[in-house]
């Protein structure tokens, strides 16, 4: 498989759990090569979608392509290829990171003493966990939690990456380390980072998703979608108690407590006046949009992303 056109094919995904809740409603996606971003508030359906890509369950119905290789009927192909992070994730405490790297790569079939070894330096040091790697996992940060996650993950040189809510609960400089080591790894490979958290995507992501409910609402490349509001966001600083009136005046999309009143964020084609100014919109504007039902995709998913 070229890297270079190596893409993610989702066509017409639906699940519904044995307790009625349907996940995943004829979810079509596709994802190319780099960083993708797929956003959603949590109970959305992206962990049941990143499982299913993960060959950890079955959906109802649809196909699922990682280049040539069907994920739903070749699961053992399509895990020789696959990295996954998921949001909750094991270690033994009493391991060192160096020891507990090394048995997962012979998991992964890198048998091999010498060539194990190798493998195992580079991604620590990759991971930038060198300095660490003798530590007892159980001393770990969340944020060297996680990066030791990725590392496993990598093991293999996988050409697809999943990792499902990997920032929540990182302080910021941890934040900032790990979604740079994602970056890294994006240049080569499919990498979906599942998450709730806007600037993750914003700051990261060519390409993204918006799921709510099992549904996708939106797909686009980043920049597109945010362009596309452009001259439509509008907001007022309000009294919190006139939100109501103003809610059933105009197409609200966002309401923030600020100072004690409330920042209101709205969707018009035209100046609405009333005190309203033009905001220059980002991707915060683009979720809330779509979460409210008035963000319209112009135009072919195909063409939006030049697939």
């Amino acid at each position: 498989m070229e890297n270079a056109k190596l893409s993610l094919s989702i066509r017409n995904v639906s699940k519904t759990y044995g307790n009625g809740v349907q996940a995943l409603k004829n979810v079509t996606l596709t994802i190319p090569n780099g960083m993708y971003g797929l956003l959603g508030p949590n109970g959305a359906g992206k962990s049941t979608l990143m499982r299913t890509l993960a060959t950890l369950q079955e959906p109802d119905e649809g196909s699922i392509y990682l280049g040539d290789l069907n994920v739903l009927n070749q699961k053992e192909e399509v895990r020789q290829t696959l990295g996954y992070l998921p949001q909750e994730f094991g270690i033994y405490p009493k391991a060192s990171a160096e020891e507990l790297l090394d048995y997962f790569a012979v998991l992964k079939g890198i048998t091999n003493r010498a060539s194990r070894k190798e493998v195992t330096d580079h991604l620590l040091r990759q991971t930038n966990l060198w300095d660490k790697r003798r530590q007892k996992l159980g001393g770990f940060s969340g944020g060297m939690k996680q990066r030791f996650g990725v590392a496993v993950a990598l093991l293999g040189n996988p050409k697809l990456l999943i990792v499902d809510e990997p920032t929540a609960g990182l302080d910021p400089a941890e934040r900032v380390r790990f979604l740079n080591l994602l970056s890294e790894v994006g240049e080569n490979s499919v990498v979906i980072l599942s998450t709730h958290i806007v600037e993750d995507v914003s700051e990261l992501c060519t390409n993204m998703a918006i799921i709510n409910r099992g549904e996708i609402l939106l797909q686009a490349k980043t920049n597109h979608a945010v362009a596309e509001l452009e001259g439509k966001i509008w907001r007022k600083l309000i009294e919190k108690n006139s939100l109501s009136e103003i809610e059933q005046e105009h197409r609200v999309i966002s309401a923030k407590l600020l100072s004690g009143r409330t920042m209101v964020h709205i969707y018009s084609q035209e100046d609405p006046g009333n005190g309203f100014e033009l905001v220059v919109p980002d991707l915060e504007d683009v979720y809330f949009s779509a979460m409210t039902g008035n963000y319209v995709q112009p135009q072919k998913v195909e063409e939006v992303m030049n697939i």
